[in-house]
């Protein structure tokens, strides 16, 4: 069935159903689980679930690294009928403590070495912690059967936390429907199959990681989850597995094109797809001259909808820059500062309508009322849409271009990060009065992080503390590649830190 056909959405842990009782479904270090072994596993992990939390509703949170936990808790916490908060394995206390907080999550099952780093008062009282191995274990021994959920498919299943361009990291609110449908989506368009494998590279907490799971499940494929040291343990994973799916953000497609592949392992892969940033028409090069048989697909999403676009791979060569069409059960509108459709080449807002749109920010009425509002009047789907920021423009082809973000985001190595986030970071240490983060463009990252600060009086030891502090307290993808040391910061008209001028200054 194609996607843009009648679709029948189901709970989301009705999933596990779609795949051959013997088929292969997850490829474990422990060993591989076919579908029907998923399904029980799920099962129990969810009767366990109920037995500790039997408020419907309920959040449960993850801090783990990929395993039988991380990929089964999807699905086992809508069976429950709780909603799964995953957490970035790479985020420190801080910015779990935050999440745990503002989620309100009654447990946090993780690995005992991430779960020792967390400090007095960064657990709510409401919460309990347990290791991943103690909750397999409980959940197997228990093993109680739950039923197949029976969800209103528009009820909450999860809550994904992102950075915005201010602020701290902020949920958005996943329904059983909005996965289920993206599941769907993302198989369609990419024509998964039974007879696929797809390797797992990209974190589970992110949408684009965790769909990763689900649009293989859903076509009755195998997962094959991989927590990777270096790019080429990628080649070693796919040459071992027989891995016909990848999916990656721009910078590790850089480290992938610059390996020497052999060539009957890149020969196993079907299809590549990017996502979390542009490829640019070199690495378009790069890739199809290293993978011919490989189809290439350019996506571009966002975490509130999910994703909007992918470029057909027959383009992929002709149109490297674009970001094609909507994507199944996507409607993708472009709207000029006049607020109507706007003409083929002209600049407007990407507007994106449909049921893949989220139900909006946890908790956050206000920056939810300045994301989501209701679809333009020329939308098909009406109701509420997402109103990126990001600026693009149509062709006379119906292909969209990126522009420009709005926002002050930065996107570094497939990373959303907030620079307020890294501000207070470092201003909390009390080594500096003022600080400015930045995105600089970095042929590797995308962007780079630069920290531009103005010591505290009598900080004799700033220079020399700070990166040590800022390693302590944010993870590995927020650090500063370079901190920018002032005696004063630049001030624009309004009285604010003219953030403008330090951005022309540095990449200039």
């Amino acid at each position: 069935m194609h996607a843009d056909t009648e679709t029948t959405i189901r709970p989301l842990d009705h999933l596990v159903l779609r795949g051959a009782d013997e088929a292969p479904a997850l490829v474990l270090r422990e060993g591989t689980l076919s579908y029907k072994a998923l399904r029980s596993r799920v099962s129990h992990l969810a009767g366990w679930l109920r037995s500790q939390i039997p408020e419907q509703g309920a959040r449960v949170a993850t801090w783990a690294a990929k395993g039988e936990l991380t990929c089964l808790m999807p699905l086992a916490a809508a069976r429950a009928g709780l909603v799964h908060v995953p957490i970035n394995p790479l985020l420190k206390h801080a910015q779990v403590a935050h999440i745990l907080a503002d989620s309100g999550s009654r447990l946090i099952v993780g690995t005992p070495a991430r779960l020792s780093t967390l400090e007095k008062g960064d657990v709510p009282d409401s919460c309990e912690k347990i290791s991943e191995a103690d909750a397999l274990t409980a959940a197997a021994a228990l093993a109680v059967d739950l039923p197949l959920s029976e969800s209103d498919p528009d009820g909450l299943a999860a809550i994904l936390y992102t950075s915005g361009s201010t602020g701290r990291p902020k949920g958005v609110m996943l329904s059983h429907a909005n996965m289920w449908l993206g599941a769907e989506s993302v198989a369609d368009y990419l024509g998964l199959a039974p007879d696929d494998r797809t390797l797992a590279v990209l974190p589970l907490s992110f949408d684009y990681g965790q769909n990763q799971l689900l649009s293989t499940w859903y076509a009755g494929g195998r997962v094959v989850p991989l927590d990777y040291l270096t790019p080429r343990d990628l080649i070693k994973a796919v040459e071992k597995h027989g891995v016909t799916t990848l999916a990656a953000v721009p910078p590790l497609w850089v480290q992938i094109s610059e390996l020497d592949w052999p060539e009957q392992t890149r020969a196993k892969l079907r299809r590549l797809t990017n996502s979390g940033g542009a490829l640019t028409p070199d690495l378009v090069r790069r890739l199809r001259a290293l993978f011919p048989q490989a189809r290439l697909f350019a996506m571009y999403g966002l975490t509130e909808a999910f994703r909007s676009t992918f470029l057909d791979p027959a383009l992929i060569d002709t149109h490297p820059t674009s970001m094609g069409k909507a994507i199944p059960h996507a409607e993708i509108l472009v709207v000029n500062d006049a607020g109507a459709i706007a003409a083929d080449d002209e600049e407007g807002e990407l507007v994106h309508a449909g049921p893949l749109v989220a139900h909006g920010y946890w908790q956050d009425p206000e920056r939810t009322a300045e994301r989501y509002k209701p679809a333009p009047a020329a939308s098909r789907y009406g109701g509420m849409a997402v109103w990126s920021g990001d600026r693009v423009r149509r062709s006379a082809e119906g292909l969209l271009y990126f522009v420009g973000r709005r926002d002050a985001m930065i996107k570094s190595a497939g990373n959303r990060i907030s620079p307020q986030e890294i501000e207070e970071a470092a201003l909390a240490t009390g080594l500096v009065a003022e600080a400015v983060a930045l995105g600089l463009p970095d042929e590797r990252l995308g962007q780079a992080v630069h920290l531009v600060v103005r010591a505290t009086a009598g900080s004799s030891e700033a220079e020399v503390e700070l990166p040590r502090k800022l390693m302590q307290e944010l993870p590995n993808f927020m650090q500063p590649k370079l901190i920018h040391w002032r005696e004063a910061m630049p001030i624009g008209p309004n009285g604010k830190i003219d953030r403008t001028a330090l951005y022309a200054e540095l990449a200039g």
